[in-house]
């Protein structure tokens, strides 16, 4: 049987579906660091020496300073909608997110699938994100 790149992606967006946030086998988005985004403005890899768990989800930070900073106020730093991609929520279902394709906006953190994504994302991302907030309650808990 040979199993595609497509079914493997397929595969993990199921799985990742069933959690409010998007966790892979290196913890919530996929082990990095949420607060560097705002502190570093560049994806930095977690280490499992500065680890908390929120959310049902272990995050990894790369510092005990970042580490300290998203335990008295996670909602500040967490990406939004779980850490899925933003644009798959805009349309309604969750997808998992690559660290590199991130961005801020009015001081919340958006992730996307993957950088070509993003760049369609960003393109209408005022009305993407609307139809997400939206659409994010309805499959948060999915």
């Amino acid at each position: 049987m040979k199993v595609t790149l497509f079914s493997l992606l397929l595969l993990a967006g199921y799985i990742a579906s069933a959690q409010q946030v998007y966790t892979t086998k290196d913890g919530a988005i996929s082990g990095y660091d949420a607060v560097a985004y705002f502190t570093e403005a560049k994806p930095v890899k977690g280490d499992s020496k500065y680890s908390t768990k929120w959310k049902d989800a272990t995050w990894y930070f790369s510092s005990e300073k970042n580490l300290n900073l998203f335990k008295s106020s996670p909602e500040q730093y967490a990406p939004q909608y779980g850490g899925y991609c933003a644009y798959g929520t805009s349309r309604g279902y969750k997808a998992p997110t690559q660290p590199e394709a991130w961005s801020t906006v009015d001081g919340k953190l958006y992730l996307n699938y993957n950088l070509d994504v993003q760049k369609t994302w960003s393109a209408d991302r005022a009305n993407l994100i609307k139809k997400a907030d939206v659409n994010w309650k309805k499959i948060e808990a999915e």
